[in-house]
Order: C-alpha cells, then sequence, then structure tokens
C-alpha cells in the first residue's frame, strides 16, 4: 500500500511540474456523435473551462467541463493534454427514437491538443457521460464518444 501512495504521489508532482500555460480564450466547433458549439474559458495559467452547446437532429443540450491543463512540448512545442469533470443538461425533441425528455448528467473529457502559431488549436477527445436523468424512453443512461474540434484562439 505504501508503495502505491508513494507512486501516486511521484506522479502527481511530476503532473503538477508539467502544466501547460492556457493561451486565452477559444472559440470553435466539436465534431462528434453531435456537432458542439464550443468556447474555452481560462480560469488561471493552468485550468480553463469548456463550454459546448450540442445541437443535433433530436437534442440540443449544454456541457460544461473543468480542464486541468498539461504541457508535452518535450514531444513537440503546442501540444498539451487536459482532463476533468463536468456536467450536462438538455432535452430531446422530436425525437424518432419516441419523445420529448429532459436529461441531467455528469461527464468526464480527456483529450490531447495542439496550438499553431497562428490562432488556431485542433483537438481530439474523448467524452463519457452517465445521465442521472433521462426520458423514459432512453434505455441506457450512458454516453461516450470521441470528438474532433477546431477552434480559433484569442
Amino acid at each position: 500500500m505504501r508503495k502505491i501512495i508513494l507512486t501516486l504521489a511521484i506522479i502527481v508532482s511530476m503532473a503538477g511540474a508539467l502544466s501547460a500555460q492556457v493561451d486565452g480564450k477559444a472559440i470553435g466547433l466539436r465534431f462528434g456523435g453531435v456537432g458542439e458549439i464550443s468556447y474555452q474559458h481560462p480560469l488561471g495559467d493552468t485550468h480553463r473551462l469548456e463550454l459546448d452547446l450540442g445541437l443535433g437532429g433530436w437534442r440540443m443540450g449544454l456541457t460544461g467541463i473543468y480542464h486541468w491543463v498539461w504541457d508535452l512540448s518535450s514531444v513537440t512545442d503546442g501540444l498539451n493534454w487536459y482532463a476533468g469533470p463536468g456536467a450536462a443538461v438538455g432535452f430531446t425533441y422530436g425525437s424518432w427514437y419516441g419523445g420529448n425528455g429532459l436529461y441531467v448528467g455528469i461527464a468526464g473529457q480527456v483529450g490531447v491538443e495542439y496550438n499553431f502559431d497562428f490562432p488556431l488549436q485542433v483537438s481530439l477527445d474523448y467524452r463519457p457521460s452517465i445521465f442521472l436523468v433521462k426520458p423514459g424512453w432512453m434505455s441506457f443512461g450512458t454516453y461516450d464518444g470521441v470528438c474532433l474540434a477546431a477552434r480559433y484562439r484569442f
């Protein structure tokens, strides 16, 4: 047990030493199962909030994720990875699945991003979600997906 705690402490210390500098605000699109308008707002040097408005053929929702951002410039300049928890809320409408309904859930996100020398950021991330409140027709209370995003940094 002592070795596990020591290993975790070393990993957390190393991750803290590799913190990246969050480069201002960014706005763009996330492409995956549903298209999303994405906005990132810095909350400090190594933290930010990502807000995504999802618009699909059968749903509309808002997801907010708190990110910790770590530097991967040892691999290449401009490369970061990020992870964090969040929440999602929205509703389904006119669904061919069988009706309207509210959904509320928790989400997590982990991904990598590349910031070009000009104001463009591209990222690839994985976001699993668990819905605590879901429409009655929704048989599963989980969702996960990989998304590609392109954002303009300002």
